[in-house]
């Protein structure tokens, strides 16, 4: 019985986690690395394991980073079935189809280039023949339910209050004499979010696998959030320059929906065009508003309502999306990418990044590579499509808004187990473990944090580390 750590060690993309119990093999998630060139060309790279020798898939939640590399794990050669909440395998629908269009068109553009240099073509990362493959073998499963998986893998689904069907894995498994649960967090949601449940507490493990995105610090309290939003409205009102919101289609645009819902006279939004410009966003709204039921808030169960600031305007094609770039103020734009490595709030930057009048307001976690990172670090340039583009707009970090459980949250939700099981930190960057592991020393009978490749017996529940490369020069490669 063993646990294998292939992904989301050290940094917060590329989730995924082998399990060995007896003769089966299952993973759990299968990520897609983001945050630059660098680390998304490793989503070129061959799986660690042979994908047909994998017998299930549980899915925690359907963000790209949990699910994006599901599609080529179908293609070469999984042919088991992949086990997630019945309202995940819907947003995975929006998602996987999205992103492999995506790739499908990157790649046609890049072969381009690679034909006038009478080089052969590249295939594209995804393809949507193998999106459709992998939703083929989705299974949806309901919060609470037990079901066995696999001869000696019983799992369970509990609520993550993260994004729209994302979950807790309970996962009880039986190798001979051998009986160990493990449970692994996915993504936990920020306690009192906006518009998703507390996570549930769970009360026994054998191994904790915890995520640590936030593990470093805590949020702003939601009332110095309400206040640093109401003050960058109020400039927004006295400047009248566009406002643009870089916003995750999952989760944050939706959170940002109900919360423009809820201040639409406080913040004087009826002087402002309002605008969803993200064909992907607004599909997976439509689909929040589906399961309004599974969301709550302030006390209350969400109601499609909930989403739907008065005048809303649903930019779907390019279009009505360039039209929205002739706009020299008096449009407040949430469009994606969330970390600005792509999609049309690229086109807006462009269009308005320079201006001084002009308020960027990030509100999301942005990986170390990406463009969302350096402009909250002060870029005084960008580079768009080989032009260069001044810095004139005042960028806000509203970091209050975030769909993840900060330091506290997690000590919270950890500590709802009996007895302090010992518990493996994975998706964060290494200071962010390393700070919710000082924490946790105390309460935790063993805090570990595995590397890239590491395996974890859990019988002996014993760490061994992965063979290291040897780094240029002298010494060994580090994690």
């Amino acid at each position: 019985m063993r646990l294998q750590f292939w992904g989301a060690t050290g940094e917060v993309t590329g989730s995924c986690a082998l399990l060995e119990v007896g003769a089966h093999r299952l993973l759990v998630d299968c990520g897609l690395y983001q945050g630059g060139r660098k680390s998304e060309a490793r989503n070129l790279e061959p799986f660690p394991f042979d994908p047909a020798t994998l017998d299930a898939v549980v899915l925690t939640h359907a963000h790209i980073d949990h699910a994006g590399r599901l599609p080529q794990l179908v293609e070469r050669g999984f042919r088991g079935t992949i086990h997630t909440h019945s309202a995940g395998k819907e947003l995975a629908r929006i998602l996987l189809k999205d992103a492999a269009a995506l790739a499908e068109k990157d790649a046609e553009l890049y072969n381009r280039k690679r034909a006038r240099q009478h080089l052969p073509p590249e295939a594209p990362l995804s393809t949507l023949a193998g999106a459709e493959a992998a939703l083929g073998r989705m299974r949806g499963l309901a919060y609470d339910q037990v079901v066995q998986i696999l001869p000696g893998v019983r799992l369970r689904l509990r609520d993550a209050g993260h994004i729209l069907g994302a979950g807790i894995v309970e996962l009880w498994l039986r190798a001979g004499t051998i009986e160990r649960k493990l449970v692994f967090s996915g993504d936990l949601g920020h306690r009192g979010s906006l518009i998703s449940p507390d996570p549930t507490p769970v009360e026994d493990a054998d191994l904790v696998v915890m995520e640590a995105t936030y593990g470093d610090r805590d949020h702003r309290p939601w009332e110095a959030t309400w206040a640093e939003l109401d003050e960058i409205f109020a400039t927004a009102n006295r400047l009248r320059g566009n406002i643009l919101i870089p916003a995750f289609a999952v989760g944050r645009t939706q959170q940002l929906l109900y919360l423009l819902t809820r201040k639409y006279r406080d913040w004087g939004l009826d002087r402002w065009l309002l605008a969803l410009d993200s064909p992907m966003a607004i599909a997976t709204t439509r689909l929040y508003a589906r399961h309004a039921g599974l969301l709550a808030a302030d006390g209350r169960r969400l109601t499609p309502a909930d989403f739907s600031p008065p005048g809303l305007l649903l930019s779907q094609t390019t279009q009505q999306s360039m039209k929205l770039n002739r706009l020299d103020g008096g449009a407040l734009i949430i469009a994606g990418s969330g970390m600005c490595t792509g999609g049309r709030i690229l086109h807006h930057f462009k269009h308005n990044l320079w201006r001084r009048n002009c308020q960027v307001v990030m509100v999301g976690y942005q990986a170390e590579g990406s463009l969302g990172h350096a402009l909250i670090n002060g870029a005084t340039e960008i580079r768009l499509w080989g032009e260069r583009i001044k810095v004139g707009a005042t960028i806000h970090t509203v970091g209050g808004l975030s769909a993840h459980a900060d330091q506290s949250g997690l000590l919270n939700w950890y500590r709802g187990f009996a007895g302090g099981p010992p518990v493996a930190l994975v998706h964060g960057e290494a200071h962010a473990i390393g700070a919710l592991a000082n924490r946790l020393a105390g309460a935790a009978r063993a805090v570990l944090q595995p590397a890239r490749g590491d395996s974890l017996d859990l019988v002996a529940m014993h760490l061994e580390a992965a063979p290291r490369a040897p780094a240029r020069g002298a010494g060994a490669q580090t994690h």
